[in-house]
């Protein structure tokens, strides 16, 4: 999550097959080998075009996330520093870029992302997602 005071920034998904025109954080999965600050920094300059020192990698909040019948865990980072403009670098996966407020997030946002933010908002370090919510998305 890039940071800028009481904004982030966001992607719009886009002709991926799930939740396209909701918008999201940069995010990935781990590859073998990396660490989770790790996967948070090569994600962010594969979908965003930044540079991320991983020391200016921040563990903000985890989620327990109950989807389609899958479950997993998501790591939400903080980063406040960054060379470059974010953009979008993926064209095929994203069509458009913003900055929202934490208080005001663009509509519509994925609503696991849109969770999770709220409980980073509110300083939760862990939130739990869809075990209750039969739509699970």
């Amino acid at each position: 999550m890039l940071r800028d005071v009481d904004r982030i920034f966001a992607l719009r998904r886009h002709a991926t097959g799930w939740m396209d025109g909701h918008f999201s954080l940069p995010a990935g999965g781990v590859e073998n080998g990396e660490t989770l600050a790790q996967a948070a920094v090569r994600e962010a300059q594969e979908e965003i075009g930044v540079i991320i020192d991983p020391g200016d990698v921040q563990l903000t909040h985890v989620m327990h996330a109950r989807t389609h019948q899958e479950t997993w865990t998501g790591y939400f980072f903080n980063v406040t520093r960054w060379r470059g403009n974010p953009t979008i670098c993926e064209p095929e996966k994203h069509d458009h870029p913003c900055w929202g407020s934490l208080n005001e997030l663009p509509e519509p946002t994925v609503p696991y992302v849109r969770e999770a933010l709220k409980a980073i908002h509110a300083g939760d370090a862990y939130s739990e997602y869809g075990w209750s919510n039969p739509e699970r998305t």
